[in-house]
């Protein structure tokens, strides 16, 4: 590299930084965050346990509810719940597998008065609604009440949703909303799904 091209390559950082500098001395708010992970793609789940092991690994409390989710091994439950973190699983697993909707209503409704009472829990710094947004399109959860439960929440808890097709009440209220993609899935390559992988 010349001196003249690494001249215009400090220039060009220098302004960068700069631009970063002035954007996180203007972030002055604090205060509980509430984050969306939405979409067809593979890894929204993935990434709100990723957020509750940073915030464990913090030394924050965090919980979980999970909606559309079997008896099945869960890698993530296994470890996060030899760590203090709550869980609350709807444990009846897909609701094409139970065609029960009755069953399936208060199923969730069991798990949304768990999410209700975190939702109002000021020791908790983190909880995640795993897969709720299922449960507002099918008519289980009423979105008004999540929305409710989401605005009344202590103030400096953040909130993790997951789950495809966010209503779009929920994305506006959002502070960050994150959409996964699908661009290639395995499955759909005759793979199945792998321990510690997928699950």
């Amino acid at each position: 590299m010349t001196i003249q091209s690494n001249d215009r390559y400090q220039q060009r950082q220098q302004k960068i930084k700069q631009q970063v500098d002035s954007r996180v001395a203007a972030a002055t708010e604090d205060r509980g965050l509430l984050i969306i992970c939405t979409g067809n793609g593979k890894g929204k789940s993935t990434a709100a346990f990723g957020t509750v092991t940073r915030a464990v690994g913090h030394g924050q409390k965090a919980a979980v509810t999970q909606f559309i989710k079997g008896t099945w091994e869960c890698g993530e439950r296994n470890l996060l719940s030899r760590n203090g973190v709550e869980f609350q699983v709807m444990a009846t697993g897909f609701t094409w597998d139970t065609q029960d909707k009755e069953s399936d209503t208060l199923a969730a409704q069991e798990v949304w008065q768990h999410s209700k009472r975190m939702l109002s829990d000021p020791s908790l710094d983190l909880v995640v609604l795993d897969e709720i947004t299922y449960m507002i399109t099918y008519g289980y959860i009423v979105l008004n009440e999540l929305i409710d439960a989401l605005q009344q929440r202590p103030s400096g808890q953040t909130v993790i949703i997951t789950g495809r097709g966010c209503h779009r009440n929920l994305i506006e209220m959002a502070d960050t909303v994150t959409e996964m993609r699908s661009v290639k899935h395995a499955f759909e390559h005759g793979l199945q799904a792998r321990k510690g992988i997928d699950w």
